[in-house]
C-alpha cells in the first residue's frame, strides 16, 4: 500500500487523530508553518451524498495542528509535499526581538481617596489593566497632556511620549508600586 501512495504526484498518506482518540489513515495535501507552530491540510476520508440519491466515497479537506492530531505512517515520503515555512526574521529582529504592540492604554485608577490619576501604559506593559482600551498615538499624546496624567516608566510610556511631547523626563512618571 505505501508504494501506491507514494507514487508521484498523489498524496501520501498520513495518520490523522480525532477528536475521540481514533487514528484514520487521511492524506497530507500541505504544511503551512505559522508563528504558532506547524499546521497540516489533511483530507479525511468521509461519505457524501449524490444529487441522485446515491451514497460515494469522497474526502474531507481539514487544516489540523501537527504534531498534534496527525502522526506519520510508516514508508511514507513526505518531502514532495508542499510545504509554506516562514520567513526567517531578519537580522533586525533578530537583535532587537519582536515588535512591540502598538499604541498605548489609559489606566484610569484613584477616585476612592482623592483625585484620579491616570496612566498611559504599553499594551504589553504588566501594569497595563486586561482589556484596555488601546489608544493611537495622537490620542495618547492627548491624554499624556492633560494635568494629572502619568506615564509609567516601568514600560517605557514615559521616554516614548514625553520624547514625543518634547518635554524630556517628568517628574510624575508611574514608578514601581
Amino acid at each position: 500500500m505505501a508504494e501506491q501512495d507514494n507514487r508521484a504526484g498523489a498524496a501520501p498518506p498520513i495518520l490523522v487523530v480525532l477528536p475521540d482518540g481514533q487514528e484514520v489513515t487521511g492524506r497530507l495535501h500541505g504544511r503551512r508553518q505559522t508563528p504558532q507552530g506547524w499546521w497540516y491540510r489533511v483530507g479525511v476520508p468521509a461519505w457524501r451524498n449524490t444529487p441522485s440519491g446515491g451514497v460515494e466515497a469522497s474526502e474531507y479537506p481539514v487544516w489540523v495542528k501537527a504534531p498534534d492530531m496527525v502522526k506519520p505512517v510508516d514508508g511514507a515520503a513526505y518531502d514532495a509535499v508542499p510545504t509554506q515555512r516562514m520567513e526567517p526574521p531578519t537580522a533586525v529582529e533578530q537583535i532587537l526581538g519582536p515588535r512591540r504592540p502598538s499604541g498605548w492604554i489609559l489606566q484610569k485608577t484613584g477616585g476612592r481617596r482623592g483625585p484620579a490619576q491616570p496612566v498611559i501604559h504599553a499594551p504589553d506593559c504588566d501594569e497595563a489593566p486586561d482589556g484596555g482600551q488601546v489608544l493611537g498615538l495622537e490620542a495618547a499624546l492627548t491624554a499624556a497632556e492633560r494635568a494629572g496624567v502619568r506615564l509609567c516608566a516601568l514600560c517605557g510610556a514615559a521616554q516614548e511620549l514625553d520624547r514625543l511631547l518634547g518635554t524630556g523626563q517628568r517628574d510624575d512618571s508611574a514608578s514601581a508600586p
